[in-house]
Parts: C-alpha cells; structure tokens; sequence
C-alpha cells in the first residue's frame, strides 16, 4: 500500500507531505488545482520519464520519494533480490531531477538504474489513464500473477532461491576451472623456466662474480672512450704543430 508521498521543488510546489490512511483515498479539486501534479510527481518516482520542466523555478532539483507499507511474501522482493538489492518494508523509491534535466534514481538509499525504479514501481502501483498500459498487458508481470492467483507464490520463491544457489555454485565452478587452467598455463611456463636455468647451469657466487665482470668490462670502455679523445686531440695538436712550422719554414724563407 502507498502510505506516504513526499514532493520538494516540483512545478509550483514547494513542499509537500501526504499521508495515505487505509481504505480509498481519494484526490478532488476543480481544474488547475494542481490534481495532475501530483499524479506526475508519483510517476516521477515510479520510473516514469522526467524533463527540467518538472524543477520548480530557483530550485536546483526535484524530488519525490514514494513509501510503500508492504506485508507479505510480494514479488517486488524476490524481484530487487535477483538485482542484488536486499530490502524489507517499508519500500521507498526515489527520485531526484536537477534543474540540468540530468536524473537520479534510488530504492531505500541505494542508487539504481532509471529502468529498475520503473520496473519495481510497475509491481507496486497500477495507474489506469487513457494512455496507460495495465499491469495485465505486461508480461513480466504475468508469471508473479499466476503464482500468486494459484497460491504458489511461497513455492516460487523457494525456486528462485534454489536456482540463484545452483546459478552461483556452476559460476564458482567455471571460476574454479579457469583457475585450474590458469595454473596448468603457469606450471608449463615454470617448468621452461626451469629447463633454461638447468641448461644454463649457474654456479655459487657466479651473479657476484658476472658482476664484477660488467664493472670491469664498463671500465675499460670507459678508458677506450678516454683514449680515442686522448689520440683525437693529439693527433689536432700535431697538425696544429705541422701548420706552425711550415709557417715558420716560409717565414724564414723570406730572409
């Protein structure tokens, strides 16, 4: 049963808080008095679609939140389950518009998709328009229907419970298998390894002794690298001392 429904910042309204007591409730007023408001705030938290146009002007966003007073074994429940969202009653869906058009959707604080809150809000709340569709149209209503006309709704859930269990046990056991391959995958790889190690045969203190080797070899071709400069710049210094004594040479000519 709807037992409350809470309007902040929708169209004209400010804040609103309404009460549903049991039995019919009925909402009356004369044209424009604001009746169809509260029909699009319910829907807006039902998973109907949202515009900007529904943010009351100055306000950031809008926000309607709908709870329902549920008893009973009610498909709403084994539906949120299979989603991952655990819940007990009282059920509240939310909804939130920001000014920007951008939306938000929650069921008892945990943020779901848009497609979700519609789903659960059609298994709760049945509006009869003149462009509507009815509950009985739907066929994913239809089973939860059959269940629980036949009096089996107890037994369905016992199902769904026993098939989520084997769903899960035959996804751990292909995560099981995956593993065994992964490791087949790592034993072949250590055991090549482990051929190249036997092949190359390494001895004790050979890594400190390859090591010392390295730093050797990066000194001497260091010192080559010192030595070329070395020959570099004496072989620019001869010619420099070559070009100076045939300056001489022609100098001395001239006496």
């Amino acid at each position: 049963m709807l037992a409350g429904l809470t309007i902040k910042n929708v169209v004209l309204i400010d804040h609103l808080f309404i009460q549903f007591d049991g039995g019919l409730c009925a909402l009356t007023g004369e044209t424009g008095a604001g009746k169809s408001i509260l029909l699009d705030s319910l829907g807006l938290a039902l998973g109907a679609r949202s515009e900007s146009g529904l943010v009351r002007k100055g306000a950031d966003s809008a926000n309607v939140s709908a709870e329902f007073d549920i008893t009973g074994n009610h498909p709403v429940f084994a539906y949120l389950a299979e989603q991952g969202i655990e819940t007990e009653s009282p059920l509240i869906l939310r909804r939130s518009v920001g000014a920007d058009g951008k939306s938000r959707a929650f069921i008892n604080d945990h943020p779901v998709s848009v497609s979700l809150l519609k789903s659960a809000g059609e298994m709760l709340v049945e509006i009869h328009g003149q462009f509507d569709t009815q509950t009985l149209l739907n066929p994913r209503t239809h089973r939860a229907l059959l269940d629980d006309y036949a009096g089996a709704a107890k037994d369905a859930g016992a199902l769904r419970a026993s098939w989520e269990s084997w769903a899960k046990a035959r996804e751990a056991l292909e995560q099981k298998r995956m593993d065994m391959d992964r490791a087949k995958s790592d034993e072949a790889y250590f055991r090549a390894a482990l051929e190249q190690l036997d092949d190359l045969a390494p001895q004790e203190g050979e890594e400190e002794k390859l090591a010392t080797l390295r730093m050797r070899l990066m000194k001497r071709e260091q010192n080559i690298g010192y030595f070329t400069a070395a020959d570099q710049a004496a072989e620019e210094a001869l010619s420099a001392m070559n070009t100076a004594w045939r300056a001489l040479e022609k100098a001395g000519e001239g006496h």
